[in-house]
């Protein structure tokens, strides 16, 4: 059961990435493409093109952690015992759970503080686009989870065919 909401997580994490950074760049390539033919471009659009950068910033971050696309300093834990490494990485796993539990609180609040403000062109309360900090660490959070056990025998991201961990840090 826990092995197919996970499936689903990532399968719907994934498709959100794809149509946002899709939807990003029609809406990019529309608005030059309309800059230089007509001399005119789409007042909303770059305004937009941000706010969904930041959006699969945040949801993308739980991806990447989940596949080791992060930065890692591993030179101390792949040099001691067996035992100590598994005891460094836990300490990892709880400072970085504790940090993005942290960091959820604090981006919730951020969010409901600016739920009066609204953005220049479209008018969308800026809260909305601030509401992707909360998400995006709570999927980390999850993120960090499903990876836990894994990650601390033995210091190993989960697998996929589609994406390694290499390739998404270096991106």
């Amino acid at each position: 059961m826990l092995d197919r909401i996970e499936k689903g997580l990532v399968a719907i994490n994934r498709w959100v990435l794809i149509i946002l950074l899709l939807a990003m760049a029609i809406i990019i390539f529309s608005n030059v493409v309309l800059r230089y033919t007509t001399g005119d471009s789409i007042v909303w659009a770059e305004e937009v093109a941000r706010h969904m950068m930041i959006w699969v910033a945040f949801l993308g971050a739980g991806l990447a952690l989940r596949f080791g696309g992060h930065v890692a300093i591993d030179n101390l834990h792949r040099s001691v015992s067996t035992r100590t490494a598994q005891l460094l990485r836990a300490l990892v796993l709880l400072c970085l759970a504790l940090f993005f539990i942290f960091m959820t609180i604090s981006s919730s609040d951020y969010v409901w503080r600016t739920r009066f403000q609204s953005t220049a062109a479209t008018d969308i309360p800026i809260s909305f686009v601030y509401a992707a900090m909360p998400v995006g660490f709570v999927l980390m959070l999850v993120h960090l989870l499903f990876i836990a056990r894994g990650y601390i025998a033995d210091g190993s991201y989960k697998e996929s065919n589609e994406i390694d961990g290499e390739a998404a840090g270096s991106l």
